[in-house]
């Protein structure tokens, strides 16, 4: 810690000397002026606003003493002033400890007995100051609280009120900027909020909840965008972008007596910025203010849209469910608890899924997104980040269950294919066969094409007609028994195939046979 010191004195050599021969550094001190008499001393402590003043007593215009004496009625800051003094002049300079002077150097100057006295008047100086920081300190944490209670609408004591009368003079209006963090972030945020505000006259730093505080700050609105106040809060909403965090600001109010609507028109103004595409934006009430969030919202289609596309592991299908999902809650405005809970349904069912499968990959892809949802009720996110999690999830999930259900197919194609062989006679559907097979529907129809090349229709008819060519050889059956026996209720229908698939009707094909 460095002072200032000026020094005074009307013979210019014991200024001189002072300057030569004083190690001022070495004791903590920076020189910043002297001056020649009382007078002009009294300019000089004005205008550079020393911490020390080391003064002579004899000089023109105005004495030492009497120019403390008129510094002290001042009353604009508190200076520590030491005396110069000859040995003959020690009584009348003892008279000075009557202006609290306690630091005397007596003339001729010795080198060594200055700085041991310096070095005291610096300690001296050290003290003052730590108590001065704890003084504000400790005001400011009790104005912290009277503002704190005020916002929260706990009772207040008349006394109080008149406390916080006396504040809210300072400044013509006052608000409540709400700051909302995701939980590993809170700590850093409000360190960073401290260290901003610091010492900062008319803004105060309150603790709200578990991972949320707010700023008191009062506004001059004469001044408009130069208000300090408001420039702070640009510059922390600045040092807030890279992280996760939403603010906003409430209603001004006259008063910190009336903080609580300040806060409770934050809060409502905060649920916003789930909708917006960054952090750290402060969001103002009255851009919001004739809005409304839907709390009650039937997002049912969307769920089953994007369940659907999971069931069948259409990746494709999922990610434009998702992206029309996202669409349709901003253009809705839904609450964003609303979407948070929806999107941890959908998450929790992928999460069953995957826990079904029991190998390491699913196990880690579990052990990566279980906590992500644990915390995501309390997490601040916007709607882009919130839905990008989800799509991710959901890919994840889609390559696992593919992964798998592409091993478990490559035994049971053909299994299903001998099944389809010995029943095609019967009236059989992809349902039936895929509920026999434990497989959803859609899946074992492309799981058909991809193995067989062709889909499960075509297959059953070609078994058909394999097995008419077979008895239309043999000749003992009519043409429309041979159709029933394979499985067709309608001749039409065996005719329309047998002649897609032989190129002839089945009477041409008996003639060729």
């Amino acid at each position: 810690m460095r002072y200032k010191v000026l020094l005074i004195d009307d013979e210019p050599g014991a200024l001189e000397g002072m300057q030569l021969w004083i190690d001022w550094a070495r004791l903590g001190f920076d020189v910043c002026g002297t001056s020649g008499n009382g007078a002009d001393g009294l300019n000089k402590i004005r205008e550079l606003k020393p911490d020390l003043v080391v003064t002579d007593i004899h000089m023109p215009l105005l004495d030492g003493l009497e120019m403390i004496d008129a510094w002290q009625k001042e009353g604009d800051r508190n200076v520590m002033f030491a005396i110069v003094s000859g040995y003959s002049e020690f009584e009348y300079a003892r008279r000075a400890m009557r202006h609290g002077i306690t630091h005397f150097l007596l003339k001729p100057v010795d080198q060594e007995e200055a700085e041991k006295e310096l070095e005291a008047a610096y300690r001296e100086l050290c003290r003052e100051r730590e108590k001065q920081r704890i003084t504000r300190i400790a005001a400011r944490e009790e104005t912290v609280t009277l503002v704190k209670k005020a916002a929260l609408n706990e009772p207040l004591s008349s006394d109080e009120l008149d406390v916080l009368g006396r504040l809210s003079a300072a400044k013509e209006a006052w608000n409540f900027c709400l700051v909302q963090c995701d939980p590993p972030v809170y700590a850093r945020m409000r360190e960073i909020a401290a260290a901003v505000l610091r010492d900062r006259e008319a803004m105060y730093l309150v603790d709200i909840g578990t991972h949320s505080f707010g700023i008191v700050y009062g506004v001059t609105p004469s001044k408009g965008a130069e208000n300090e106040s408001l420039q702070v809060l640009e510059q922390l909403s600045e040092a807030y972008s890279p992280y996760r965090v939403f603010m906003s600001t409430g209603l001004e109010a006259r008063s910190l007596t009336q903080l609580e609507r300040c806060l409770q028109t934050a809060k409502e103004a905060i649920r916003y910025n789930f909708y917006d595409s960054g952090y750290g934006r402060i969001r103002k009430y009255e851009s919001v203010q004739a809005r409304s969030c839907q709390y009650h919202y039937d997002q049912v289609r969307l769920i089953d849209r994007m369940t659907g596309a999971l069931n069948v592991l259409d990746a494709a299908g999922f990610c434009e469910a998702v992206a029309s999902a996202a669409e349709s809650f901003r253009q809705a405005m839904v609450e964003p608890e609303t979407v948070k809970n929806t999107v941890i349904h959908l998450m929790y069912q992928m999460m069953d899924h995957l826990s079904e499968l029991g190998d390491e990959r699913s196990k880690r892809v579990l052990d990566e997104y279980y906590p992500f949802l644990l915390g995501l009720s309390e997490a601040v996110i916007h709607l882009g980040d919130l839905m990008d999690c989800l799509l991710v999830c959901g890919n994840d999930a889609i390559e696992l269950l593919s992964r798998e259900q592409a091993l478990k197919s490559q035994g049971i194609i053909q299994e299903i294919n001998e099944y389809i062989r010995a029943h095609f006679r019967e009236p059989l559907t992809i349902r039936k066969l895929a509920e026999l097979f434990y497989l959803h529907p859609v899946y074992l129809g492309q799981l058909l094409i991809r193995k067989n090349g062709i889909g499960f229709n075509e297959l059953v008819h070609n078994f058909r007609i394999e097995e008419a060519a077979v008895l239309l050889k043999e000749g003992r059956l009519k043409n429309s028994e041979i159709a029933e026996s394979v499985g067709y209720a309608n001749y039409g229908q065996f005719l329309k195939h047998f002649e897609k698939r032989m190129g002839m009707s089945p009477n041409e094909f008996k003639a060729k046979n």
